[in-house]
């Protein structure tokens, strides 16, 4: 397990948060996502007032280090940890959502043409607390 100090941040592999991610995918139709690509971290320390974030991999930087599109999912301990199970999911979802259907290293927005993320967040945990 890697677990990386800077200052007052600490982040922390979590294993935890990549196998309820693996569960998700297993229920839900998100075929675009390569999971071994995502990756997951714990974060102590931040002054973030989120549950969870994800962060992308834009495209110079692939190129310059001749790497595939990656995402980060950090989920942040102060929050997430006090969650329900089925609220850490729900959080997890609304987090798989950011990433766009072509896996390209961005970040898709909570609002756009058409799209409302936290409303297809809700309907897809819906779905998997049914198919679950």
């Amino acid at each position: 397990m890697t677990k990386i100090n800077n200052s007052d941040l600490n982040w922390q592999e979590a294993t935890d948060v990549k196998n309820d991610i693996k569960g998700i995918l297993q229920v839900l139709d998100l075929p675009h996502i390569k999971l071994e690509r995502v990756f997951c971290y714990r974060t102590s320390g931040s002054k973030v007032r989120a549950y969870a974030r994800t962060w992308a991999m834009p495209k110079i930087f692939q190129h310059a280090l001749e790497i595939e599109p990656a995402y980060v999912i950090e989920v942040l301990t102060k929050y997430y940890d006090r969650l329900s199970e089925d609220d850490k999911k729900g959080v997890l979802i609304h987090e798989l959502l950011h990433i766009p259907k072509n896996f390209s290293g961005a970040l898709a927005s909570h609002r756009s043409r058409g799209r409302n993320l936290h409303k297809n967040a809700k309907e897809l945990f819906n779905e998997y607390l049914k198919k679950r």
